[in-house]
């Protein structure tokens, strides 16, 4: 059944249009490549004049690859790493490139699948769409056997006639048809597997990058959470505390009027309680936008829930999260709705915003939130706000996306691995 199901399998015939695709493509890169080549060597010796046609050879290699990710990504759902940014290895003027560009392992990586993938894709193509039209003639030559001249397919001049050709035809082709799906997608994987060779980086300079990119990160967060320990003294210097030294006083007040004139130190004592009162709900608003007792116990649709009503923009939810991700993503994922909010209400004019938040299996594991407004736009994804939230983001493989034109509308978009 699994050969059967080959047939009609999306995978199959995606397979066979990278082939497809893949031969026109390599004819192209080829033919510049290996030009640019040619003549940037030839003209080196007339006072280095080749270099700028290397150079612009390497940044043309460069674009190749970039397609040929996006076409390996598209079809087959194979990710062929790219190189890590090199600040040192760059280019001087327009195109002429330094020593490390030229004869770096990347540039000669590149221009070599450049020119092996014009012989690695003429023979997949051709040999899958051979197998694939042996499939198709075979099973169907009875169909239009005695329309070809002579009223049958000849060998040798000599006209085949009866039922054993006819039959042995039907099973040459079912086996082609049979055997062309799994060809079809072994060649794809050994395409695959040529370029990851040839234009992703070796897996110790992977690793090197991951590195960089995980301190970048560890930095950025630990940045991030100085930034929000300060807030957070902040906000209880300047709000509560100086609320409780006020009930502090009032009730000094009243206790030492209490002997003299009871009717004031009534008055100190409902001022006192007041106070105490506006210093509870200032600790339970910067308890809510550190880590909320509901979240903890009632997961992310209930949280922000709360958080819609409380925004003073009408805001339409939707929470569709099969499952509770960590209790880090969930954190993560809520101060991201809550500061989102803070800036729609405060910055937008917004008359109304939309929060969508999705994740499971079906996202690949991942946790999407997509908060939107119907506001002026313009938000600066460099802010303060919207880089705090990057950076937070960025501390557990998450990532953010702003799009703000001036008029609006303002979207953000964030993922989170769960």
């Amino acid at each position: 059944m699994s050969l059967i199901r080959g047939l009609v399998s999306a995978r199959t015939w995606l397979a066979l249009t990278h082939h497809v695709a893949g031969l026109f493509l390599a004819i192209g890169y080829f033919t510049v490549v290996v030009t640019g080549l040619a003549v940037g060597v030839a003209l080196l010796p007339l006072g280095l004049a080749g270099l700028p046609v290397l150079g612009l050879t390497a940044r043309l290699a460069d674009g190749f690859a970039a397609i040929e990710r996006g076409r390996f990504a598209l079809l087959l759902g194979a990710r062929v790493p790219a190189w890590p940014a090199d600040p040192a290895r760059r280019y001087r003027f327009l195109v002429i490139p330094r020593r490390a560009v030229l004869l770096g392992r990347a540039t000669l990586g590149r221009e070599a699948y450049a020119v092996a993938s014009l012989p690695a894709s003429f023979a997949a193509a051709v040999l899958a769409l051979t197998v694939w039209s042996i499939g198709v003639v075979g099973v169907t030559l009875p169909l239009y056997a005695g329309l070809l001249p002579g009223g049958g397919p000849s060998v040798d001049g000599h006209v085949l006639h009866g039922r054993n050709p006819m039959i042995l035809s039907v099973a040459v082709g079912l086996v082609a048809l049979l055997a062309a799906p799994p060809l079809t997608r072994g060649l794809a994987a050994a395409d695959a597997a040529l370029a990851r060779w040839l234009l992703a980086p070796p897996r110790g300079a992977q690793l090197a990058a991951r590195v960089t990119e995980l301190e970048d990160s560890r930095e950025r967060v630990v940045d991030a959470a100085e930034a929000e320990r300060r807030r957070i003294e902040r906000d209880l210097h300047d709000g509560a505390q100086q609320r409780l030294v006020a009930v502090a006083m009032e009730l000094g007040r009243a206790k030492a009027k209490f002997a003299d004139d009871v009717d004031a130190a009534a008055a100190l004592v409902d001022q006192a309680h007041a106070e105490a009162k506006a210093a509870l709900v200032e600790l339970r608003d910067l308890v809510r936008g550190v880590h909320p007792p509901v979240l903890t116990d009632r997961g992310l649709d209930a949280a922000l829930s709360g958080l819609a009503a409380r925004c003073p923009v009408p805001v339409s939810l939707q929470v569709d999260v099969p499952a509770r991700p960590r209790p880090a993503v969930e954190a993560v994922a809520y101060f991201t709705v809550a500061e989102a909010l803070t800036n729609i209400a405060k910055h937008s004019r917004a008359s109304h915003a939309t929060v969508v938040v999705e994740g499971g299996p079906r996202l690949d594991g991942t946790l999407h939130l997509v908060i939107s407004d119907d506001g002026i736009g313009g938000a600066d994804p460099d802010g303060a706000g919207l880089a705090g939230l990057a950076d937070r983001l960025s501390g557990i493989d998450g990532t953010l996306s702003v799009e703000s034109p001036s008029g609006g509308p303002t979207i953000i978009s964030a993922v989170l691995p769960c």
